[in-house]
C-alpha cells in the first residue's frame, strides 16, 4: 500500500486510516461532522496527494485534449483551469478531471486517484493519433507530486501569509506558479471540491513536510484542522458535485449526469462520442441524475431503490448522507423520465420502508 508525504502527520494526529485507491489514507481525525463544519466555517486541510497528474505538451497537445475531453479547451487561457470529462466511446465516462493550461503547448491533467492507471492507458491509447509519445510529450508525474487542498472561507486569508504573490483576488478555477512557504514553483490553484472556497497546492514530494508545517502554522489563528475522506465526501455531496464510481461511471453519460455544461458542441471541436451525446442532448434521455431531500427521518445510501407512490421502482440512489449543515438526509439518484421535475415527491426505500423525499436543485447547501 502506498503512502503520501503526509501520512506520518495523519498518524501522529490520530487519524483513522483506511486503504483507498491503493493508498493509506485518513478517513477522519476529529469526526466527519466536526471536520465538515470546520471547512464550511473556517479552514480544513485535505491530503489529496493520491490524485493523478499527467503533463501533455507539444504542438499537438491542444488538438489531443480537444478530442479526448468533453469541454472546449479553446476557452482556456494561461493560468485558467477547466472541469471536464473523458467520454469513453460508448456514451459513458472514463473519468472526470481538471485541465490546467500553462501555455498553448503545455497542459496539466489532474485525474481521480482510483482511475490513474485506467486514465493513463486511455490517454496513451489515443496519443499516437496526435504524435504524442508517452514519457516525452505525455508524462505521468502522479507518484512524484504531493497535493494539499486547503478549503474554507478563511483559507486564502491564511495562505496569503505564506507568499508575496497576491492570491486573495484570484478568480475561481485559476492558478499561478509562485514561491510559497519558501518553496519555489508551487502550483497554487483556486480549485477544490467542497464548495467553500480555498485552494489546492501542488509541490514535489520532497517539499511535502515543509508545506504541511507552514500551512498549519499559518492557519493556526483561524482554527485550521486536518480533514479526511469522510468530510470530503459529505462536503461535495452537499454541493451536488459528482463522485466518480458513485454518480458517474462507464455506464453513465455526461448528459444523463447533468454535465451538459462541460460537454461543448461547437463546430471546431470534434471529440469522442460527440454525435451520440449531441443526439442525447437534442432528443432527451430516459433518466437524469437529480438531487433529493428526505422529508422523513432517515439516511439514504448508495444503491437504495427509489419508488413512486405505487411502489414501482423509478430509480436508484447513487450517493447519500445526513447533511451536517442541514441536519436532513440528502442524496443523488438517477430518476426515470417523468419523475425528475424539481418539487416532485418520490420515495426512498430504506430498510423496507418507503420514506418521502422531494426532488430539489443543486446545491443542497447555499
Amino acid at each position: 500500500m502506498k503512502t503520501t508525504p503526509f501520512t506520518e502527520f495523519h498518524i501522529r494526529a490520530g487519524a483513522r486510516m483506511i486503504p483507498f485507491a491503493g493508498y493509506n489514507m485518513p478517513v477522519e481525525f476529529t469526526g466527519i461532522n466536526d471536520e465538515h463544519i470546520t471547512v464550511r466555517q473556517a479552514i480544513g486541510v485535505f491530503d489529496v496527494s493520491h490524485m493523478g497528474e499527467f503533463w501533455v505538451t507539444g504542438p499537438s497537445a491542444f488538438d489531443f485534449l480537444q478530442y479526448i475531453t468533453s469541454n472546449d479547451v479553446s476557452l482556456l487561457f494561461d493560468g485558467k483551469v477547466q472541469y471536464s470529462c473523458f467520454p469513453n466511446g460508448r456514451g459513458g465516462i472514463v473519468d472526470d478531471l481538471l485541465v490546467y493550461r500553462f501555455g498553448p503547448e503545455k497542459y496539466l491533467l489532474v485525474v481521480n486517484a482510483a482511475n490513474i492507471e485506467k486514465d493513463w492507458n486511455w490517454c496513451v491509447s489515443h496519443a499516437p493519433e496526435f504524435g504524442l509519445t508517452p514519457g516525452k510529450e505525455l508524462i505521468n508525474v502522479s507518484d512524484d507530486t504531493a497535493q494539499l487542498a486547503v478549503q474554507g472561507p478563511l483559507a486564502l486569508k491564511a495562505m496569503q501569509k505564506l507568499t508575496d504573490s497576491p492570491i486573495m483576488d484570484m478568480e475561481y478555477y485559476a492558478f499561478r506558479e509562485i514561491k510559497f512557504a519558501g518553496i519555489n514553483n508551487v502550483i497554487f490553484s483556486t480549485t477544490g471540491y467542497t464548495g467553500s472556497g480555498g485552494c489546492e497546492l501542488y509541490v514535489k514530494n520532497s517539499d511535502g513536510a515543509k508545506l504541511w508545517d507552514a500551512v498549519f502554522e499559518a492557519g493556526k489563528e483561524f482554527g485550521i484542522k486536518p480533514a479526511g475522506l469522510g468530510a470530503r465526501d459529505t462536503l461535495r455531496l452537499e454541493m451536488g458535485y459528482c463522485l466518480y464510481g458513485n454518480d458517474i461511471n462507464d455506464q453513465t453519460s455526461p448528459i444523463e449526469a447533468g454535465l451538459g455544461w462541460i460537454t461543448k458542441f461547437t463546430d471546431k471541436k470534434n471529440f469522442i462520442d460527440k454525435e451520440l451525446l449531441l443526439k442525447q442532448k437534442n432528443e432527451g434521455v430516459s433518466r437524469r441524475l437529480k438531487g433529493f431531500i428526505l422529508k422523513e427521518r432517515g439516511i439514504p445510501r448508495q444503491h437504495y431503490e427509489v419508488v413512486d407512490q405505487s411502489g414501482n421502482i423509478i430509480g436508484e440512489v447513487t450517493s447519500g448522507t445526513m447533511s451536517p449543515m442541514l441536519k436532513q438526509g440528502i442524496g443523488m439518484a438517477y430518476l426515470a423520465k417523468g419523475f425528475w421535475k424539481t418539487g416532485s415527491e418520490i420515495l426512498i426505500r430504506i430498510r423496507n420502508k418507503d420514506l418521502k423525499a422531494e426532488v430539489v436543485d443543486f446545491p443542497f447547501y447555499k
